[in-house]
């Protein structure tokens, strides 16, 4: 008997599966077609994007090997090109190819530049501030206080591994400028900063002995 009521049960849910298939047939095999679909758009997308960061990665290694004084007007448009690509990786390191070979003289060209890099792409967050630090280096020379400070603020309110180079940065600016005061500040927040930079903390506390001991 317990046999009896086992099979059928058995051929109840059976039929009640079967049944939910025929009647949503339609919708089941949408839903199938849809997925499918999303995942050949995921996968597609996916290698549209590994292939074109191999493409950037060969263009950036071909133009700085085929880089040569006769030949940096070419160097500097492709590299813009690659800037404009807002590539994490390689937007970066065409910038810092331009700005250390000197391939670009116009300052706000080049800081037009940075502002690609740090309006434009999604960065990891010490690769932010590591660029933040860069511009403000490149405009060190020339910027008031108040522009060099903008410039590094970001960095000076985080807890990045970038705030004591930021900090030790504004504290030559000071230093530069005969305002030892300031600068002095700046050389002890390095000090007591727990994850200072070694060298930097090191740099900072010869300078403070050094030169600005009372």
């Amino acid at each position: 008997m317990d046999e009896d009521i086992s099979i059928i049960n058995s051929n109840t849910r059976n039929e009640k599966v079967r049944n939910f298939f025929i009647n949503n047939k339609n919708k089941i095999i949408s839903t199938v077609v849809i997925l499918i679909i999303i995942l050949i758009g995921a996968y597609s997308v996916d290698g549209y994007k590994t292939n074109k960061k191999k493409e950037i990665s060969n263009k950036f290694n071909s133009t700085i090997l085929a880089h040569s004084k006769n030949a940096s007007a070419k160097t500097v448009q492709e590299l813009v090109e690659i800037i404009n690509e807002q590539d994490p990786s390689y937007s970066p390191l065409a910038l810092y190819f331009i700005i250390d070979n000197k391939l670009v003289s116009n300052e706000d060209e080049i800081n037009n530049y940075f502002d690609v890099l740090l309006k434009k792409i999604s960065l990891d967050k010490e690769i932010e501030y590591l660029i933040i630090y860069k511009k403000a280096l490149f405009n060190a020379d020339r910027a008031q206080e108040s522009e060099l400070l903008n410039i590094l603020n970001p960095i000076i309110n985080s807890n990045s591994v970038w705030k004591s180079h930021a900090l030790y940065l504004m504290a030559e600016y000071f230093y530069s400028k005969d305002q030892k005061q300031k600068s002095k500040e700046f050389f002890n927040q390095i000090i007591s900063l727990e994850n200072s930079n070694s060298n930097i903390r090191l740099q900072a506390d010869k300078r403070l002995n050094r030169d600005l001991s009372e």
